[in-house]
C-alpha cells in the first residue's frame, strides 16, 4: 500500500513523506491514527500545504512569545496647550518593533484603529495570525526640549509628519 505521511513517524517515515508500506500496517495503524492517508494523485500538494501552513502557526506562536509584553516608548515634541506634534501610525509601532526584535513586523498587523495623537500609555495588540494577538504596551512621554542638540542628533524622533 503506498500512503502519505501526515505526521513524523519514528524510524518510518517524515510527514510528508511517500512510501510503500505493508498493507496491515497501513490499514490497522496508520490510517485509524491519522499519521497517513492513502497516496492518490494530488494529495501531496495538499498535504505539503498543510505541513507548510502549521510550520506558519508554529512560526508565528514563537514571534508572540517574543512579542508579548513588550513596551515600546516614544518621545514627543509638544507644542502650545500640550498638543503632540504628528501622531503615532501603526507604522511608526511596526518600525521600533522590528528595531527591537531584528525581526519585520509588517504595519497592517498592528491593531491600531487610529493614530495616537496624546501622550499616555496605550495596549496595542499585534494580529499575527488567527487566534495568535500578542499585546504590546506603548508609552507615549514628552521629550525633555533642553537635552543637546547632539543627543537629540542621536536618538530619532519616533513621529511621523
Amino acid at each position: 500500500m503506498k500512503v502519505v505521511f501526515l505526521a513524523d513517524v519514528p524510524n518510518v517515515a517524515k510527514a510528508g513523506d511517500q512510501k510503500m508500506v505493508a498493507d496491515g500496517y497501513g490499514r490497522n495503524y496508520l490510517l485509524p491514527k491519522n499519521l497517513a492517508v492513502v497516496a492518490q494523485p494530488g494529495i501531496e500538494v495538499k498535504i505539503k500545504a498543510q505541513i507548510e501552513a502549521r510550520a506558519e502557526i508554529e512560526q508565528n506562536k514563537k514571534l508572540a512569545k517574543e512579542i508579548e509584553g513588550k513596551e515600546l516608548t516614544f518621545k514627543v515634541k509638544i507644542g502650545v496647550k500640550d498638543r503632540m506634534h504628528g501622531s503615532i501610525t501603526a507604522a511608526n509601532i511596526a518600525t521600533q518593533l522590528q528595531e527591537v526584535l531584528g525581526q519585520a513586523i509588517d504595519k497592517r498587523k498592528v491593531d491600531l484603529a487610529e493614530s495616537i495623537k496624546s501622550l499616555g500609555s496605550y495596549d496595542v495588540t499585534i494580529k499575527l495570525f488567527k487566534g495568535i494577538e500578542p499585546k504590546i504596551k506603548v508609552n507615549v512621554i514628552k521629550k525633555d526640549e533642553e537635552s543637546a542638540p547632539e543627543a537629540a542628533a542621536a536618538e530619532p524622533e519616533k513621529k511621523s509628519e
